[in-house]
């Protein structure tokens, strides 16, 4: 099987559900998408895959986040590009659906 993860290296939930990953024997690909942020476009691909909207997949500890919180998808997601770490984390991918894996185990639901 293979998986994306969007992946911040610095971030215990996202090294966790990576390690799960790994231990489970998946193909990997790693974005680590603070230095290379999806587009709008593919953001908003995955909320829908996960049936989420791009409020459900912002990282509202985050400043600014408030801001967001009633904004339209349009602008949730252009702030999202120019702000990666608006970016709700781990977001994972396999051909099974999309998921924000928190907690880590979250992720078994896609494998």
């Amino acid at each position: 099987m293979q998986a994306t993860i969007y992946h911040n290296p610095r971030c215990g939930t996202s090294r966790q559900t990576l390690a799960l990953l790994s231990d489970a024997g998946i193909d990997l690909t790693v974005i680590e998408y603070l230095k290379t942020p999806p587009t709008a476009e593919e953001l908003r691909r995955l909320y829908a895959k996960a049936g989420l909207s791009p409020r459900d997949g912002l990282r509202k500890t985050e400043a600014g986040a408030d801001a967001l919180l009633s904004a339209e998808d349009d602008i949730v997601l252009a702030a999202m590009v120019a702000q990666p770490i608006l970016i709700q984390r781990p977001l994972v991918e396999t051909e099974k659906g999309v998921v924000i894996a928190r907690p880590p185990e979250t992720v078994r639901s896609i494998l």
